[in-house]
């Protein structure tokens, strides 16, 4: 079976790397393009096992474990463990607290508004705010996860195709932009932020998929032995990013915005900044900002798609920063679709 891969993100290469592990007969070509930035270079690698998303929640649990029971994913990944607080206004749902304490036992513990504005350095909470706790949670680096996978795909004979993918024809052959064809009996298309115009030029429907704005900010800040952290209930999330520094976050409103036209919001640093002196009480000195852009859709998260109604074209997206909580599920669950 010949499977083509458009893509070199992470999902893409967890993708090509489950299927070589399910099918060694597989032919493999991944068609990479020209090394460029993109969402699993800028993500922050936030991972945890408690998802209050019904279409992510089984995925991030299992892809937690996974990493958790697997010495070499954390050490491809440069996994750290540092604990994780998710805070969401009113209560837990209790389904979600047992799948992760089904997996990793003994990690997951729900904590009142008391237990977190005491224990933690949260201010400014409503009453009605839980938080759940993860100790077998924290971050790892997506890039250099795809980096170790795409290394031991070369070693097990995957094939390479640097040129950028142009169109996908109906029966799935992909034409690239050096003038070659790469001819395949499954083309998957895992291009991130790229996956809606290169579905525009194939005529292939997009299907909900539409590209947004990632983005964060280094700060000078002191909140000593403070794990990583989401707060729903603000959209403000963040991870220490070394001694005295944290990387604070807020969702960004820039959606189907062009790659080659990606720049800074510079009004969204600025309301980070405010919210981190009002969520801990500490007045961050900005840094360095990472902005980039993702593949998103409304429902269903990163998993397999049909483009289209040959049989031959999939895509392989729909997650957010590179979707490290979930790419390891994900990526295993659609390997073994297309191999059925």
């Amino acid at each position: 079976m010949r499977i083509t891969v458009v893509g070199a993100g992470l999902a893409g290469v967890l993708l090509g790397w489950r299927l070589r592990g399910l099918r060694p007969d597989v032919q493999l070509t991944l068609v990479t393009g020209p090394p460029r930035p993109d969402a699993t270079g800028s993500s922050g690698g936030l991972v945890r096992a408690f998802e209050p998303a019904p279409s992510n929640a089984e995925l991030a649990a299992e892809s937690m474990a996974e990493l958790v029971a697997s010495p070499v994913l954390r050490r491809w990944s440069a996994y750290r463990e540092i604990g994780s607080t998710y805070l969401l206004r009113g209560v837990a749902d209790a389904g979600a607290l047992r799948r992760v304490e089904n997996v990793l036992p003994g990690s997951v513990a729900l904590l009142d508004q008391p237990a977190l504005t005491s224990g933690l350095p949260f201010r400014q909470l409503d009453r009605d705010v839980v938080g759940v706790a993860e100790r077998r949670a924290g971050f790892l680096s997506p890039r250099r996860l795809r980096d170790r996978v795409l290394a031991d795909l070369r070693r097990g004979g995957a094939r390479f195709h640097a040129a950028p993918a142009r169109r996908i024809a109906p029966d799935g052959s992909v034409h690239t932009g050096d003038g070659s064809t790469v001819a395949g009996d499954v083309t998957v298309v895992a291009a991130g932020a790229w996956t809606p115009a290169l579905l525009t030029a194939s005529g292939l429907p997009v299907s909900g998929l539409r590209t947004k704005q990632i983005q964060y900010t280094r700060f000078t800040v002191d909140l000593p032995g403070f794990g990583a952290f989401v707060d729903e209930t603000t959209g403000l999330y963040g991870r220490p990013a070394g001694t005295g520094t944290f990387l604070f976050g807020l969702p960004c409103d820039n959606w189907n915005e062009s790659p080659e036209a990606l720049a800074l919001d510079r009004a969204l640093v600025t309301r980070v900044a405010r919210r981190v002196r009002r969520q801990f009480g500490v007045d961050p000195v900005v840094g360095d900002s990472t902005a980039s852009l993702d593949c998103y859709v409304d429902e269903g998260g990163l998993r397999l798609r049909p483009a289209g109604a040959t049989g031959h074209i999939y895509t392989f997206t729909g997650g957010s920063g590179g979707a490290a909580k979930t790419a390891l599920a994900a990526s295993r669950r659609a390997a073994l679709a297309l191999r059925a």
